[in-house]
This record gives C-alpha cells, structure tokens and sequence, in this order.
C-alpha cells in the first residue's frame, strides 16, 4: 500500500507521518534511551502501523475537506482500532530476541494509542461497519483469535514491562511528531556546569571542594541510592551530581522549594544560558512563574512550558503529582512512566509526605525502579519504618545507603509543656533588642488558625508593653499574588550573610507553617515551634542557625508540647498522628540544651521504628492506600479524574479581593470570553486572574454553599475562565493575615 496516496493531517500524508515518528524513534536510541534492539524494532513496528487506519475513504474526506467534518460514529470506526488490523504478525515473529506476546503489544499500542472508544468491546460489536470500513483496502478482515484476547489481557498490565514500554516509547514519537517539537533535548551539561560552579566558590575561597556527601552521589550515579545528610551540606549539588549527565527530575514537596531550587540552578550552575533547552519547572503554577522570571516572549514562555510538559528538557524540578500520577493508569499513562524509566529521579525530603502521599510515592518508585529508572532519596532525616518501607518496596542495597552527619551543634534547644504564646516571644525579642543583637525570630505553628490567632495576639501585647516589632506572617492560603510578595521577602530576611560577607543582623518576628520547613533556604537566630513529631521538627531547627555560624551558647529553639486536642485524628477530624506525636515527646521530653545533629538522629532511629508505629494512623493509612492504588485496573481512570493531593481544595476569590481588583478581573474575563486569542494570549490572562486566588479545604466551600441556599451570604457570580472553567467567588474575611473561614449561624450574615 501506498501511503504517501492517503493524508494523516490535512498537510502531511501517513508516510511523512510514520517517517516523523521513526526520525524521533531514532533519536531517543542514538540518546542511549531504549535499552534493546528488540525493543526498538518492536516500538518501530507499533510507529508504522499506529494510524494506517486513517487510510479508509471517509477519513479522507475528513481529513481534505475545506469545512470542518466531524467523526460519523454510526458509519465509522476510530482509525486506532482499525490500525490493528493491518500489523504483520510474521514481521514482528522475524524480530530478533521476540517473545510469544510480542505481537499482542505491538497490537496493544496500537489500539490504545488513541482513547476513542473501548477497542476490543467496538471489534466484538462492530464486525460489519469494520469490514465497511475497509473493504476497499483490504479484502480480508482476520478474526483475532482466543488465544490472541488472552495474550492481549495479559499485557494490559503495568507489570508487563515490555508492553508499557513499547506504548510509552509510541506516545512519546507520536506527541512529538505531532506536536512538532524535539523529543529529547541532549542532556551533556549538567556535570561542567557543575564544576563551573566549583571554580566560582573556590575563588572566594580556595580551600573549598566537593564533601563527602557529593562525592558519594559522585560515586553512585549509577545506583538506586538513599542519602541522609544534615541541613547545610549541599544535597541540592549532591542530587545534581547523582544525576550528572543523564535525563534527569528533582522532585520536592512544595512549590516555594521548587521555585528556589530552579533559580539556583538557573543563575549558579547553568548561569542563565539556554535554559529552555536544559532545565524546566513542573507545577500548576510554571507559567506564571517563568512570565516573572521574564524569560522570553509570550510565545517563547508558552513553548518552553510546553516542552517541559512534554518532559523533552533534561533536567526538570518537579512537584510529585507532576510526575507520580501514573500510578492511577489512565489511558496514556504509558508515555510518563516509559519516560521516567531511562531518568534519574532525586526524591528530596520525603519525610514531608502524608501517608497516602507517601503510598502513591513508593508505589510510582516500585514500577519506575522495575522498568530500569534510577531513584536517589536525599532527605536531612529520615524515620526507621519508612526507610524499611523503601527497602520492601523499591529496593536499596544497603550498600548504597548511608548517613552524612556529625556531632556539629548548631541548636540549644528548650522544651516547654505549654502552649505556644506572645508572651514567651516577646520576651526574647525584647531581651535581645535591649542587648543590641541579631533579632531574627522564627515561629512556626502546626495550623494556619493557630498562626493567625497567635500573630493577633504578638501584635496586641506589644502594643500594650510599647514594644515595636516588626511582626509578619506567611502560609499557604493567601492570593497567589501575594503569597509570592511573602516568599521573596521572608528570603531576604532570612539571609546568612549581608552583601559584605557578614552575618545579616536584622529585627523582626515571621510567624509560619510547615510551608517553611522544606528546602526554604531561612537562617534564623532563633526558633520557637509547637511540637508535631520528630522528622517536622527537626526540619524547622534547620531554618534557625542553618549554616551553624551563630553563637549556640544561649537557647535559640523553644519547643512547646501542648497542642489542642481537637488537633488528634480521631475518625474524620483532625491532623496529628497520636501515636507518633507522644512518641516524639517522649523522645525529647528531657533534651534541655545544646542538640547535635548526630543525637538528632539517634532519636529518630531510637523511637520511629516500625515496631513502634506499627499500630499508628500513618501506618494503617498507608497501607489502605497502597493497596487502593495496587488494586487499580488498568484504564479504570480517565486522566483528568486522577488527583495526588490529599486534601480536596476549592480555587476561589475572596470576596475583599475581587471587590478591590473587580474592574481588572472582570476585564480580563471579558477578553478570555474572545474566541480571537491565541493558547499563549488565553493562558497569560487566564494566569493574571488567577493570581487572586487561594485554595481552600473543600469543606470551606461546601459549608459557604450551605449558608447560600439557606439564604445567610451573598452569592457572587463565578468568573468565567474559559467556556469550561469558572472560578467562584466567596464571601470570607481576607487581610494581611490571609483568608479566614466565616463560621456561619443559620439566620445570621
């Protein structure tokens, strides 16, 4: 058959298509990213024949036709499963290496290359309109046999790593082709950009060279490796080396890290040259983020976020749902998991995880280590039963493990059973101005409320002892505009060392939530922290003193014990695991002074072991949902039903916000509701609405829906974001403090 005669697209015939597919196909393994040739003629087989199916005369007319045709469902087939019935099984018997289920992968890939329909339920039901269809190219329509619907069943799995990859590798060609952009970007300049680096430091300072935690990743690039190593010795260079020359993806927890962690790699290791072809962000936000950065045109920030989707760029700092959804096994989840398997993933602070997060985690980590992906935890501390949880699962040689901490002290800590209060900070903060030093105070709360009240609160007793205190505060529900006002500013307070190379002494109190402990590069003098459990506080030590170049004579962190019992998880409320929060009190129950990163440790190993939580909420969550994500079918989720994120969120814009910026939000919603604009021109407005909304817990929004039906708020109308997408504004209390929740009486505003 010819097929230069017949049109995939109204300006390329299937041959130019297929040959796009094949150049692709070709480059992924000059890369080194298929790793057998069987392989990459079974992929090559999958290319050929993926869209042979368009050659039927009613596609044609489609495809050519001057005004747009849509798909006839009673007349037509969807072309992926009329594709199948021109692969040549002896073809694929010939290749070299085969297996007796090769043919019915190569099938699979190609009738589930496209979601259009249930493939095997249409050629059961719709033998005589396939045969319609094909008659004038084909005289024959084969019967697939019983044994070919069992080998098929068979490889409709995510163990069958053959099939996955032989899918994947066909998405991936197929995107690229389609889409018109390189499938891969070479990946040869992490390493010299590394030691560029190098040369850099060391001209401020000749004495200064890679430690022994780098060397190790240095060491280990080609292994599955878990690294513990105390805040302050490099593990973003450590991570970077492990992945060295290789595809590669650095994943943590939030945003505001990601954020900064792209920006150090930009500015000190790649030094802002082509950066759209080295290193992309990967989270629901990368678009705004690169229009702040301002790193080209309009156009040029729409492809550079498109190619980091894609997942074309070498090096991508990621969120873990960006890549980790797989796990659900939509239609097409093939394309991300085949990718992951020729990457190197660095999985940074995994301790921050909730347990069904966690689950989902090690259940990605699982399949990506078995179909040949490499995986790096580099975490500042890490508890005993995940650690054996990693080895259950993933598997990591103990010999590929190991531990980078000394008895450095750079923590004298005091622990109080009480609550956490203004008094006990502006105590300190006014002992420390009346003896003129370095004031920087950080307080870090387990809930926003508890933040907010407690900000309240410092405000108020300063006021009334005279006291002038810079007092500000930051977590995750403010507008995203100026959440990102927050972050920058909390950064530059939270400096080391000024412009001369000297300590930065500053005043002032910065009361926040977890949203700090994470990769947040904050050097505080002083620390005070209600008590979550062991891995979460030591997180937070290491935004006080995080360099170890301040004077630990004096107590600098304040931890308080007491926290509301409504705060325990007890059936569908609350937040705390019990059992692990009493097992970190006990642990540091009688610390009373100076804390080495060494007994920090020990603690840890001591009292989180598996034994010991065995019968926790975290344990019993993990495993509900470990074994939900395992039990999942094949193709069972569409793609967009799928979610990582623990907690279901609503997007809204308080009422305060949208009545000060209304003629700026509602013009640019006017301007979405144009059918004129371009993808670039749609996203760009649609991301400068957005920059006035928060997320909140669904449940928010649901008690708000409630008030409206019974009358006791004002309902706004949604603002439009596109003929799908609305977003809701709601009637709550927003200010310098972020958004309140109304708690809202039956007959009362």
């Amino acid at each position: 058959m010819n097929l230069e005669r017949y049109w995939a697209k109204p300006d390329k015939t299937i041959q130019q298509h297929i040959n796009d597919l094949l150049t692709h196909l070709e480059t992924l393994k000059t890369m080194g990213y298929i790793d057998s040739d069987d392989l990459y003629e079974l992929v090559k087989q999958a290319c050929y024949y993926h869209d042979i199916g368009k050659v039927t005369e009613r596609f044609q007319q489609r495809v050519l036709a001057k005004e747009k045709q849509y798909f006839d469902p009673d007349r037509e087939i969807p072309h992926n499963v009329l594709s199948v019935y021109f692969v040549n099984e002896d073809q694929v018997q010939k290749i070299k290496g085969h297996d007796k289920r090769d043919y019915a992968r190569v099938c699979f890939a190609v009738m589930y290359h496209h979601d259009y329909c249930d493939p095997i339920k249409t050629i059961l039901e719709r033998e005589d309109t396939i045969k319609e269809n094909l008659a004038e190219v084909k005289n024959e329509i084969f019967k697939l046999s019983q044994k070919f619907y069992t080998q098929l069943a068979m490889v409709k799995d995510i163990e069958d790593i053959r099939a996955v990859k032989i899918k994947g590798y066909l998405h991936k060609c197929d995107y690229s082709a389609s889409g018109n952009y390189m499938i891969e970007y070479p990946h040869d300049f992490l390493e010299q950009g590394l030691e560029n680096c190098m040369r850099k430091w060391q001209r401020k300072n000749p004495n200064v060279e890679w430690n022994s935690l780098q060397r190790f990743c240095m060491e280990k690039q080609n292994q599955n490796i878990i690294a513990i190593a105390q805040t302050g010795m490099g593990k973003t260079e450590g991570g970077l080396w492990w992945i060295g020359n290789h595809k590669g993806y650095f994943v943590l927890p939030l945003r505001t890290a990601i954020n900064a962690i792209y920006d150090r790699v930009c500015e000190d290791i790649l030094e802002n040259e082509n950066l759209s072809e080295k290193v992309s962000l990967l989270h629901s936000e990368s678009l705004e983020y690169y229009v702040k950065k301002n790193v080209g045109t309009d156009e040029e920030i729409f492809q550079y976020e498109q190619r980091g989707k894609a997942f074309s760029i070498p090096l991508s700092i990621s969120t873990m749902d960006q890549l980790f959804n797989f796990v659900f096994k939509y239609q097409g989840y093939e394309l991300k998991l085949t990718t992951l398997s020729y990457s190197r993933i660095v999985i940074d602070e995994i301790q921050m995880y909730s347990p069904d997060l966690l689950a989902y985690l090690i259940y990605g980590m699982e399949h990506v280590a078995k179909m040949g992906g490499k995986i790096a935890i580099m975490t500042a501390t890490l508890s005993p039963f995940v650690k054996e949880l990693l080895e259950k699962y993933v598997g990591f040689s103990k010999d590929n493990q190991k531990v980078f901490i000394n008895d450095s002290i750079r923590h004298n800590v005091k622990v109080r059973d009480r609550k956490i209060n203004a008094k006990d900070i502006l105590d300190l903060y006014e002992e420390n101005e009346r003896k003129g030093i370095s004031n920087k105070i950080l307080v870090v709360c387990n809930k926003i409320a508890t933040a907010q009240k407690l900000m309240e609160a410092v405000k108020a007793e300063a006021a009334g002892k005279n006291i002038s205190a810079t007092v500000n505060i930051f977590h995750s529900r403010f507008i995203k505009k100026d959440r990102a006002k927050l972050e920058e500013e909390i950064i530059k307070f939270g400096k080391t060392y000024d412009k001369n190379g000297n300590l930065d002494k500053q005043s002032g109190i910065w009361i926040a939530t977890s949203i700090v402990e994470a990769s947040l590069d904050i050097d505080f003098d002083y620390l005070f922290t209600e008590l979550l459990d062991l891995n979460s506080l030591f997180q937070r030590f290491g935004r006080c003193n995080r360099k170890g170049a301040k004077n630990v004579t004096m107590y600098n962190c304040y931890v308080y014990t007491q926290l509301d019992e409504g705060d325990f998880i007890l059936g569908n409320k609350g937040f705390i695991d019990k059992t692990i929060f009493e097992l970190s009190n006990k642990a540091i129950h009688d610390i009373n002074g100076k804390l080495s990163e060494s007994k920090k440790q020990e603690l840890i190993n001591r009292y989180l072991t598996t034994e010991n939580i065995s019968q926790s909420h975290f344990i019993k969550k993990f495993r509900e949902k470990y074994r939900f994500i395992d039990s999942i079918s094949i193709y069972s989720f569409k793609k967009n039903e799928n979610k990582l994120r623990n907690i279901l969120s609503e997007t809204i814009i308080p009422e305060t916000v949208y009545e000060k910026y209304k003629e700026e939000i509602d013009t640019i919603s006017q301007k979405l509701n144009s059918e004129r604009l371009t993808a670039i021109e749609r996203k760009c407005l649609r991301s400068n609405i957005l920059q006035y909304s928060l997320e909140i817990p669904y449940y928010h929004w649901n008690s708000y829906e409630k008030a409206m039906k019974k009358g006791c708020v004002h309902q706004y109308q949604s603002i439009n974001l596109s003929p799908g997408e609305k977003i809701k504004v709601m009637q709550c209390r927003y200010d310098e403090m972020g958004y309140y929740k109304i708690e809202f009486v039956d007959d009362v505003d």
